[in-house]
């Protein structure tokens, strides 16, 4: 009798699981084997009881043909433990995670595989022959790589011959358990875009952090104090530090091949009561470089007029600008995006950085180099010197800085820069700290734009739900008067790595300086008063636009909550 529909296996599914488990412990088989033999019997081939008892667990059926087409995640799970296992972590080109297993009903195995990838993922079956074939042709195929140099690279050339490849090969080539937990570790920050990778030590062991889109999130927990001493002892001798010391922080930098390409890592090394943390920098240039490259104000996701205001601002041919906001607000990439839009080749842009993050076509970028005595304030002077039409520079963060800037846009150049204050009137304040006369700054400024990266719902698990009357209020909103507010959040799924949340935008709130500001401004009078002018005039307040993309069921309330003030 063929028996190949789901209604058959369920009608006599608990019995059947009985019997094979008694017949694996007995035989030594395994249970799906074991099934495969029952069922063949009743006439019903291996391939078609798969297909059934997909159906039946309500998992997705892969054949080799369908796995070959999907990306291997052996930073999840190396070759050598998918062999062992016969289960396999895939990706989608999406980003989906996809864990196959030939023994769905080897419980302790999944439970291990889940454990061990660290992140959530969808199951499917594939028959072990399938799984064994595609894990054949990976281990050739790596075999085959061995000696293989990366292709050139550094604008066109290649990595230097003494670094180290962080690839596939490389993780699951080396032998020792430490090596492979810090490579596996910096090859997942890189295919996860993180900007920093976080190696903090507990008293249980080591917890490892990616920051990722600006927060914070728990990679994978290492137990064992031997093991969180020998990792960073590995980030040591990595940065070229001293593995001894272990008293006082220690700052160092090292570089790895990857994919092509040069990527560094600067390193910051502190002691804690547990031992050590370390926090790694990446600086991956290559990908910087990629998101500069046709990068226009209208790719940040602000609102239309803040695009339009920002763009009149960096258009005037004199006067100065000024973006601000905490460290990874997005401020150096807004100015990037300004000076690229204005770069038509018919005026000398001259730009000053620490460090220069990406290169920009056509413009004379200067890096500052303190220990060599090029500080922002006399590279400006040289710059000056230079015959500058528009001038970017990277940080005003002293009085003599400040006061060149001031009087570069007052005597005919555009000047594009950032400083850190929390909103655009306190720019006024932190100027005036730093001893630029009022009137001077008033009559130079053009606008100043303050503004904030905000995290956005996840489109593929985002659902409408309403938050609760209490996060209503205490985010300053009427619960009565949200009537038109799309609300959304984000589950969590493969897409967002359980967050909920996928990409960035920004919102700002922009000063334009008019005559009444300058007025103000020059007479010295209160933040108090700048303000209410500026709101009466039209100023859209930075909470202001954050409430509008929670509005429009972009973010939530708990992540503007999280980047903006209520006032």
């Amino acid at each position: 009798m063929l028996v190949d529909t789901q209604t058959s296996l369920l009608e006599i599914w608990p019995s059947e699981i009985a019997r094979a488990r008694e017949d694996a412990v007995r035989s030594g088989r395994t249970v799906m084997e074991e099934l495969e033999a029952q069922w063949g019997q009743c006439g019903l081939t291996p391939r078609n009881f798969l297909a059934a008892l997909g159906k039946t667990l309500s998992y997705p059926v892969l054949g080799i043909e369908q796995m070959q087409a999907l990306a291997p995640a052996f930073d999840l799970l190396p070759l050598a433990d998918a062999t062992r296992h016969r289960c396999l972590a895939l990706r989608s080109e999406d980003g989906d995670l996809l864990l196959v297993t030939a023994d769905p009903f080897a419980l302790g195995i999944i439970a291990w595989v889940e454990e061990e990838v660290g992140e959530p993922g969808q199951w499917a079956i594939a028959h072990r022959d399938d799984i064994d074939a595609l894990l054949r042709t990976y281990e050739a195929t790596t075999r085959a790589l061995d000696g293989v140099a990366p292709l050139a690279e550094r604008e066109g050339a290649a990595p230097s011959a003494g670094m180290q490849t962080l690839s596939l090969q490389s993780i699951n080539d080396d032998e020792s358990p430490t090596v492979r937990l810090v490579n596996s570790t910096l090859y997942d920050a890189l295919k996860s875009a993180a900007s920093d990778v976080h190696f903090e030590t507990d008293p249980e062991g080591l917890v490892i952090k990616y920051r990722i889109d600006g927060v914070l999130s728990v990679a994978a927990r290492a137990r064992g104090s031997d093991l969180a001493d020998q990792v960073l002892s590995r980030i040591k001798v990595m940065s070229e530090l001293d593995i001894a010391e272990r008293r006082i922080p220690q700052d160092g930098r090292f570089r790895l091949s990857f994919e092509s390409r040069a990527v560094d890592f600067r390193v910051s090394v502190m002691p804690s009561i547990h031992g050590e943390d370390a926090v790694l920098r990446v600086l991956d240039k290559r990908s910087l470089a990629d998101q500069v490259r046709g990068l226009r104000l209208d790719l940040l996701g602000l609102d239309a007029n803040a695009i339009r205001t920002i763009r009149t601002l960096s258009a005037m041919p004199y006067g100065m600008l000024l973006v601000t906001g905490p460290t990874g607000s997005g401020k150096t990439t807004t100015l990037y995006a300004a000076v690229t839009e204005i770069n038509t080749g018919e005026d000398k842009i001259i730009t000053i950085e620490d460090p220069v993050e990406y290169q920009l076509p056509g413009v004379l970028q200067i890096p500052v180099n303190e220990k060599k005595g090029l500080t922002f304030a006399r590279g400006l002077r040289s710059i000056l010197r230079h015959d500058p039409d528009k001038i970017l520079v990277g940080e005003v963060r002293d009085t003599e800085t400040a006061q060149i800037a001031v009087q570069a846009a007052l005597t005919g150049h555009l000047v594009l820069t950032t400083v850190h204050a929390n909103s655009v009137f306190d720019v006024i304040g932190r100027v005036s700290t730093m001893g630029v006369d009022p009137f001077s700054f008033a009559a130079a400024t053009n606008g100043i734009v303050a503004q904030r990266l905000v995290r956005m719902v996840c489109e593929h698990c985002a659902q409408r739900k309403k938050p609760p009357r209490d996060l209503l209020v205490a985010s300053g909103l009427d619960p009565a008067a949200v009537r038109g507010f799309r609300f959304r959040q984000g589950v969590g799924c493969a897409h967002c790595r359980g967050s909920g949340y996928r990409g960035r935008r920004a919102v700002a709130e922009l000063l334009v300086l008019d005559e009444e500001i300058r007025e103000l401004i020059s007479r010295r009078e209160s933040v108090r008063a700048i303000r209410h002018v500026a709101v009466r005039n039209g100023t859209q307040m930075l909470r202001e636009a954050a409430v509008d993309l929670v509005r429009q069921g972009l973010t939530t309330l708990q992540e503007i909550n999280r980047v903006t003030a209520l006032v």
